[in-house]
This record gives C-alpha cells, structure tokens and sequence, in this order.
C-alpha cells in the first residue's frame, strides 16, 4: 500500500507495484478457479490443499480395492452357480436312480426287466461321474475334489480390500465313489435266493485315475434280485442326503456372498461421497467466485492504469 507522499516521487510508482501485485494475485486466483471449472476438482495437486490431497488419495486407492473386490463376489457367486447347477443335474440323476431302485424292488419283475434297470442305474452313474469332470471354472475342477477325487476343493475368495477379508468356500467331491460306500450294496443274494459268492450290486472307491461306479454282477454273472434293489434303495437314499447337504452348503456360501456384495456397494458409496466432498468441484460456488474475480479484475486494471498515470501529477511543480 501506498505510504504518504508516495505520488510525489516519479523513478518508483508505489501505487503502480500495488496495483499491478493485486492483479497478479487475482489473475492467479482467476486461472486456479478456471482450472478447477475444467477439471472438476477443487484439489489439482498436493499444493492446493496437502491434508485433503493425501486423504482423498487414499480414499481413492481403498474405493479401487472395494471395486475389486465386488467383482470377485461377482466371480464367487458365478463359480458357487457354476456348483449348484451340476448338483442339481447329480440330483435329478439319484432321484432317477430311486425310481429304476424301486421299479426292480417289486417281485412283479423277472431278471430279464432287473438286469435292463441293472444297465440303466449304470449309464446314470457314469453320467454323475462325467458332470463332476465337465464343472469347470476357468481352467479348475470344482467337483473333484483333491488328487484321489475325493476330500474336499477350498477354494478362497478374496471379498474386501484387505488381506483378512476372505471367505472359504469348501466344494465336496461329488462322484459314484464319494456318493455311496464301497463295497457290497445289496443283499448278497443271488435270483434263486441263496448267498452269492460274490455280491450282486458293487460300488468301487474313487482313485487317482477313476471316480469309482457301481456295477450289477457277480463274478458268475448272477442278476441282483428284488432284495437287492430294496437293499440298494437304502444306499440311494443316503446319497441323496448327502447331495441335500452339499445344496445346503453351497446355498449358504451364496448368502454370504450376497451380503457381501450389498456391503461392499454400500462402502463403495460412503467412500465415493467421501471423496468427492474432499476433492471435487462445487460448481455453483465456483462460478460465482469465478465472476466476482473477473470483476475484480477489471477494476484491478482500471487501477492500474490510473496508477500509471499518477506521476504525471508532479508535472505541476515543474510549471
């Protein structure tokens, strides 16, 4: 600010350097609020605001993670699909087993009609053990459990943007030799009634190299007989329990990941608002700054240039 007596002097115009420093701090004030109308952030750099710059960073940086992390739900959810639907095919195939089961319990049918339904209840459990080999997610096999095609597949899924916000989904082996028990699943009965030597209705255990099956002859080629079938009814019957459980498993997984997905959108949302209050724009205040500041700047002009003028008042004494 000019001192008194200033305009007296003409080699250093005082009130022309206080001018012309008010237009250089509004033209500078005037670009950083353009620059904010163009960009839509209130913070640009580090230098606008240190503390804000730092925090909305990483708010940024924990938004990305949760982002993430909801597509991994995403990828739970469909891979969890992915297991339902083929327990849901093992299912229907048991339940058919049941009904073939019990059709050949009945007395009313001849070994001829047993062995037919004996080759049918076969084809289905192939068919069991080639839905477990054909759930496949990206490249892993989800129904096969560990190395001998049985025990359990863990699989872990990364649900949150820190390193313990995990969930474990654990997918049991499912196959002819996980479902029933090895070993003799009839009566041991051969069509005349007596005690066979070998046992009508064999289920084999899952290996390295096979899912195990179930077949329906002796060594000496004897047809299981109705006692058979309703002995292997039982073994059925306790498959389709076990396939129950896995559902249930499975359908409790997806409601956690369910929860999580809403979680996850919510805190996207909080973190977003909480972002955006630090870095972004509010337009409407901007642009009315925006206009006082161009206002100031030309009258900071105006200033100027009577500033400039003022030495040439000292003109005067010279008369």
């Amino acid at each position: 600010m000019a001192a008194f007596g200033d305009l007296n002097r003409v080699n250093t115009n005082v009130g022309a350097l206080d001018a012309q420093l008010s237009l250089n701090k509004i033209n500078r004030d005037l670009s950083d609020s353009r620059l904010r109308m163009s960009t839509g952030l209130k913070i640009n750099s580090a230098e606008d605001n240190a503390a804000g710059y730092s925090i909305a960073t990483k708010l940024k940086s924990r938004i990305a993670g949760l982002e993430q992390a909801l597509t991994n739900v995403g990828d739970a959810k469909s891979v969890l699909d992915i297991a339902e639907a083929s327990f849901d095919s093992v299912m229907d195939n048991l339940i058919e087993m049941k009904t073939l089961a019990t059709q050949a319990s009945s007395d009313t049918l001849g070994e001829t009609e047993r062995d037919y339904i004996g080759d049918q209840i076969e084809a289905l459990a192939t068919d069991i053990n080639a839905i477990a080999d054909q759930t496949v997610f990206q490249g892993v096999a989800l129904l096969n459990g560990d190395a001998d095609n049985a025990g359990t597949k863990s699989m872990v899924f990364m649900v949150g943007e820190r390193a313990t916000d995990t969930l474990t989904a654990e997918i049991n082996a499912i196959n002819i030799g996980s479902l029933f028990s090895a070993g003799n699943l009839g009566a041991n009965t051969t069509a005349g009634g007596a005690a066979a030597a070998g046992a009508a209705i064999t289920a084999t255990a899952a290996t390295t190299s096979s899912q195990g099956g179930i077949g329906f002859a002796d060594g000496a080629g004897n047809v299981p007989t109705a006692a058979d079938f309703r002995s292997f009814l039982d073994n059925v019957d306790t498959a389709i329990d076990t396939m129950s459980d896995n559902v249930n498993a499975i359908g409790i997984k997806q409601a956690s990941l369910s929860v999580r997905e809403e979680t996850l959108s919510e805190a996207i949302s909080a973190n977003s608002g909480a972002r955006s209050r630090i870095i972004d724009t509010d337009f409407a205040k901007e642009q009315s700054r925006s206009v006082k500041l161009q206002i100031m700047q030309q009258t900071s002009t105006a200033a100027l240039a009577q500033a400039n003028m003022g030495p040439q008042s000292v003109l005067g004494f010279l008369g």
